[in-house]
């Protein structure tokens, strides 16, 4: 039976991991949505947005899916 203390430092560390992996898949997503931004100069990714083109919308979303794999795999 783990002690009070063995307890506590097992919750420290899965916090530690769940900031890590947050900050991660934070600073992933903004990295490729600035990416993708640098890459379609000619598009206003967010106008089309607004104006309900579901292909850009669609493309948003599988980054964010990716990035959340690769950040997934690497912990």
């Amino acid at each position: 039976m783990l002690s009070f203390g063995d307890t506590l430092i097992q919750y420290l560390r899965t916090i530690g991991w769940a900031l890590a992996v947050s900050i991660g898949f934070s600073l992933g997503t903004a990295i490729a949505v600035w990416i993708f931004a640098i890459i379609s100069r000619d598009i206003d990714e967010w106008a089309e947005i607004k104006n309900k083109n579901y292909g850009v919308a669609a493309i948003f979303v599988a980054l964010i899916v990716m990035i959340g794999l690769l950040v997934k795999s690497v912990v």
